[in-house]
């Protein structure tokens, strides 16, 4: 039985439709305040055809454009909802990316993982690798008004975590290496 395009749909029909697991959906409501599916008794969810068409534009900029959630509620906050309800269609305009050229510079790929399902590759809400037959961009987020002082703050506090993450498997090999020596 076909639903006349007006019509509400449930999470597992919206989940088919754009081609994403349930609890993707779920996840998105929790990132997202925009995305509000009506709901009724027992929790459950129906989806009216502004949320699917918001839910395809978040699906396509994370998985078709490669922005992070953070520059996808970014877009949402700056460019609004209806942009983001129409990202998505044929001959739409694409989001103008945002960086600077040392943002551009900075920016590193995911890991390549081709041969991971979608749904487990799932980390935060985002894919590590793209549904099978897309290729996975490299991802990015638009970069703040002001990149001056805040860029070189958040650099050094990267600095200091991948610092801070180094000695941690410094200490990692230590111990794997005694514990191996003890066993043989």
């Amino acid at each position: 039985m076909d639903k006349a395009p007006d019509a509400f749909r449930t999470i597992s029909e919206v989940a088919d439709e754009i081609n994403v697991p349930q609890h993707v959906l779920r996840f998105w409501e929790s990132r997202f305040a925009q995305i509000r599916p009506l709901k009724r008794g027992g929790g459950r969810r129906y989806y009216r055809p502004q949320d699917i068409d918001l839910l395809r534009g978040v699906r396509h900029l994370l998985y078709g454009e490669g922005y992070t959630i953070r520059g996808v509620q970014r877009i949402l906050r700056e460019q609004g909802l209806a942009y983001v309800q129409n990202v998505w269609r044929a001959g739409a305009e694409s989001p103008a990316p945002q960086q600077s050229d040392e943002d551009k510079a900075d920016e590193v790929a995911p890991p390549a993982a081709a041969a991971v399902e979608p749904e487990a590759a799932l980390f935060g809400g985002v894919p590590l690798a793209a549904p099978r037959g897309e290729q996975t961009p490299s991802r990015r987020e638009p970069a703040l008004r002001t990149p001056g002082a805040a860029a070189s703050e958040d650099r050094r506090t990267l600095q200091a975590t991948l610092d801070d993450l180094i000695a941690c498997r410094r200490l990692l090999d230590a111990a794997l290496a005694a514990t191996s020596a003890a066993e043989d």
